[in-house]
């Protein structure tokens, strides 16, 4: 009942006129950002972070979070309609997508996906506004050994599960650690890796660096498109038939219970999810036969499964200050923007926003919903603009969100170099995730450990003296060793790695 309570007193804050505008905004932005192959959601709530600066928190959080769950909507319609694959998690849908396509519908297959998004990140979204407050309550009792060890589980499933290789993986997070070095340190009090510049007395800015990463280095990577003209479905095409309708509601179901408890792993990325669904859909479906040539299964199961990871992945934010996912790292750095730090203890000093937080994914799905399906053919249009006239308008954006943090030209530079940095990694096919996340607990983890080692006098005893850490390092451990022998795996069948870098 408290849940219910708590969950009402949210959905009277966000349903007042400025939380609904910025929820529409953000679905609209996402849904844009989703069109456009190589951008998607890392990259849009890096890009516009620095728009929310001035925003009230709860404004802020609603519009990036819907930019968040929006590029999963809108990548569907380029899978669809294109076989061109917005996101990583929207490769699996093209297969099924664009067959139906060339068959002439499309329009049924944009339909059916996203009602299944909905119905798949509505369902995730109750699990978290009747689960995050109980798991939070069990974050309160995890001191500084077991929140440590719980960074490294963290770590240790992106490294892993990340990039063509755990060395690759190993890199990036130490180049992430480093980076989150930088500035003064925390108990000594002396300059670490400033070079003696004032500027990075606290440290590189987050969002600089976010921006270069994912938004200038996406630009760099994707400077020639291909001219996209898709045609849009006609109104009478979008409507699904009855068959449609129960061969796609039994896919519904099994994708959403597949993505959303996947969702709930740090590092699993929504990519698995899809990939995992469409594998279900070929095993125990009753027309896996037709799996390839166009069948709906094939679209709204992945599709299904990604909303709801999407929305399950954020439990552990909420509950935890655990990221999943890169995405969720990104939007962990504008909780910190605002003053507010993700976690258990955010349920109890701030329970207003977070649950004006958690009541606006409902209305944030709802908003995608209609936006979706009834405004295909406007969205197809987005397509038609001309590349350079985005690219323009997207560098425009990085400049001037990367000075407006501090009102620093520094911070420009810093943007440029680190987009440098990311475009090398994309070339090199060195995985950014791990990076983005250890800059965001590059920090959680020095504190956690220094303040651990406090408590034991320096004696590392301390994390295999507590049944909680040392399980949790046991895990990390069995990860690695796990993610090395399937790397190896990998190579001697020569079997693709994770496509989400």
């Amino acid at each position: 009942m408290d849940a219910i309570d708590n969950l009402m007193m949210g959905f009277a804050e966000a349903l007042t006129l400025q939380n609904l505008l910025f929820a529409l905004i953000g679905c609209l932005v996402g849904t844009m950002l989703g069109l456009l192959p190589g951008i998607g959601s890392t990259a849009g709530i890096a890009i516009l972070i620095p728009l929310t600066l001035n925003m009230e928190p709860a404004s802020a959080i609603i519009m990036l979070a819907a930019i968040f769950y929006g590029t999963a909507y809108g990548g569907t319609i380029t899978s669809v309609l294109l076989n061109i694959p917005g996101e990583s998690e929207s490769a699996i849908t093209c297969i099924d997508g664009y067959a139906m396509t060339k068959k002439g519908r499309g329009g049924v297959a944009l339909t059916m996906a996203g009602v299944g998004s909905f119905f798949g990140g509505i369902v995730a979204t109750v699990g978290l506004a009747f689960g995050a407050q109980a798991l939070a309550d069990i974050g309160l009792q995890i001191g500084p050994p077991e929140f440590f060890a719980l960074v490294v589980v963290g770590l240790s499933l992106l490294v892993g599960l990340v990039g063509k290789s755990i060395s690759a993986g190993l890199i990036s997070t130490a180049i992430g650690l480093l980076i989150a070095m930088v500035g003064i340190d925390p108990v000594a009090g002396l300059p670490r890796f400033t070079f003696g510049s004032a500027h990075l007395f606290d440290g590189l800015k987050f969002v600089p660096v976010i921006i270069g990463l994912f938004g200038l280095g996406e630009l760099l990577d994707n400077l020639v498109a291909p001219a996209l003209r898709p045609r849009a479905p006609r109104m009478r095409e979008l409507i699904p038939g009855g068959a449609d309708l129960r061969r796609g509601g039994a896919a519904m179901l099994r994708g959403t219970f597949l993505g959303g408890p996947i969702g709930l792993i740090p590092g699993v990325t929504n990519a698995i999810s899809s990939l995992l669904s469409y594998s279900v859909e070929k095993k125990v479906g009753r027309h896996r036969r037709e799996l390839g040539t166009g069948a709906i299964e094939g679209v709204v199961g992945p599709e299904t499964a990604n909303n709801a990871h999407s929305s399950a992945s954020l439990v552990p934010l909420f509950a935890l200050g655990i990221p999943a996912t890169p995405a969720i790292a990104v939007l962990m750095g504008a909780f910190l923007q605002n003053g507010l730090t993700p976690g258990p203890l955010l349920f109890t000093e701030e329970p207003l926003l977070v649950w004006t937080i958690i009541a606006s994914f409902f209305i944030g799905n709802i908003i995608l919903l209609f936006l979706n399906v009834p405004l295909v053919s406007l969205w197809t249009r987005v397509l038609a603009i001309p590349h350079e006239v985005l690219v323009a308008l997207i560098f425009a954006f990085l400049v001037i969100g990367s000075y407006s943090v501090s009102n620093s030209v520094i911070d420009v530079f810093i943007m440029i170099a680190f987009g440098v940095v990311g475009l090398t990694f994309r070339r090199l096919g060195i995985p950014l995730a791990p990076l983005v996340l250890a800059v965001v607990l590059g920090p959680f983890l020095e504190t956690a450990l220094r303040q651990s080692l406090q408590l034991s006098q320096g004696s590392f005893a301390i994390f295999f003296n507590r049944p909680i850490a040392l399980t949790l390092l046991i895990t990390a451990a069995v990860i690695f060793l796990g993610s090395i022998a399937a790397a190896g795996l990998k190579k001697k069948m020569q079997l693709p790695s994770d496509p989400e870098s």
